[in-house]
């Protein structure tokens, strides 16, 4: 019996890797396509739905458009993850990327502050994502 904990835990930690992997990358794709205000949120303490949020602000439309599939491309072409849902492409005040482990929100600055998700979700601790000088 220990043994299968020891390769349950070990497959615990691989999944919490790549979750922490996909959300880094998202926020890093939102920054590269001028997302503002983007931040990574730890939840798995908190719900056990998912790992992360990112959350990102974009200033336009087509700039949340660009946003949304850029990291769509990021995450499934690059890092051979499937993306299980998409809401609120069209309107695009408000869309959300489910990748299972990982929720992206890109919001328009009045439907972010509107739902003030970071409000809700205030006991989740950020992840610190931005890359490093040393690595640009």
């Amino acid at each position: 019996m220990p043994e299968s904990k020891t390769i349950s835990s070990a497959k615990s930690s691989d999944n919490a890797a790549r979750a922490l992997q996909l959300a880094v990358a998202a926020a890093q794709t939102a920054e590269e396509n001028r997302g503002q205000d983007i931040v990574v949120l730890d939840v798995r303490h908190l719900t056990c739905m998912f790992d992360y949020f990112v959350i990102a602000t974009g200033t336009s439309r087509r700039q949340i458009h660009a946003m949304s599939e850029e990291i769509d491309h990021k995450l499934e072409d690059d890092l051979n993850d499937e993306r299980m849902g998409i809401e609120g492409y069209s309107e695009s005040r408000w869309i959300l990327l489910d990748y299972g482990t990982v929720v992206i929100h890109l919001f328009d600055q009045e439907t972010r502050e509107y739902f003030a998700i970071e409000d809700m979700w205030a006991e989740a601790p950020r992840v610190a994502w931005e890359r490093s000088s040393s690595q640009e």
